[in-house]
């Protein structure tokens, strides 16, 4: 067993920037789509708190797009481009995920500092990060200002569908922090991903990392 150092510091300081952001979000959502049902803070102050934390959310998204958009860790993010090899490599992690990990398998895939996502992640953490997320933060910004976004609003469909795209990522972002924090109790211990997150390290059987494969 050995240690490998595959969470750069900018990237665990995103994620738990991010990760804050997103339960705090979450919360505040929760309390100004259901006023009345759920009244933890004051309506006006769970309003303000949502916007700024949309604002930090943004600004985080950024400092991630930045990072990797300028450093070669941009390479855990990288395809197989073998369309074969991809869809196998999915197939066969949804499958430990669904039935190997209750059987006690050994997980297909191998962590290395190039290749710390295994292919469904890489795949989800691409659709979160380039498509849901800009979407969500781009139907915020909307919703935050109306009168000064009225066009824009207007070209969209009006209030009505901004904010029913809004919502509906919202409940996709809900089920999948549940999700990944759940996934994130599958490492050897319950802690060891978390424990991951903060300083950086993933421990790995000697042999097992995927870097010869680079």
């Amino acid at each position: 067993m050995h240690r490998i150092y595959v969470h750069p510091l900018p990237v665990r300081i995103w994620h738990w920037i991010n990760a804050v952001a997103c339960v705090l979000l979450v919360l505040t959502g929760v309390q100004i789509r259901y006023v009345g049902l759920v009244d933890a803070v004051p309506f006006r102050i769970a309003v303000v708190v949502h916007n700024w934390i949309g604002f930090v959310l943004i600004a985080n998204f950024f400092v991630w797009f930045f990072f990797y958009l300028f450093s070669d860790k941009i390479k855990v993010y990288h395809p197989e481009l073998n369309p074969i090899k991809y869809y196998r490599g999915n197939l066969r992690q949804a499958l430990y995920y669904g039935y190997g990990i209750f059987k006690g398998a050994p997980n297909p895939h191998h962590v290395s500092v190039y290749r710390k996502f295994n292919p469904l992640q890489s795949m989800t953490y691409q659709l979160i990060m380039l498509l849901l997320l800009p979407i969500q933060c781009f139907t915020g910004v909307l919703l935050w200002d109306l009168t000064r976004f009225s066009g824009t609003v207007a070209f969209f469909g009006g209030v009505r569908v901004v904010d029913t795209v809004h919502v509906l990522i919202f409940t996709v972002f809900v089920f999948y922090i549940l999700f990944h924090a759940y996934l994130g109790t599958l490492g050897r211990t319950p802690t060891e991903k978390f424990k991951a997150m903060f300083d950086g390290f993933e421990e790995v059987e000697e042999g097992e990392s995927a870097d010869k494969a680079e």
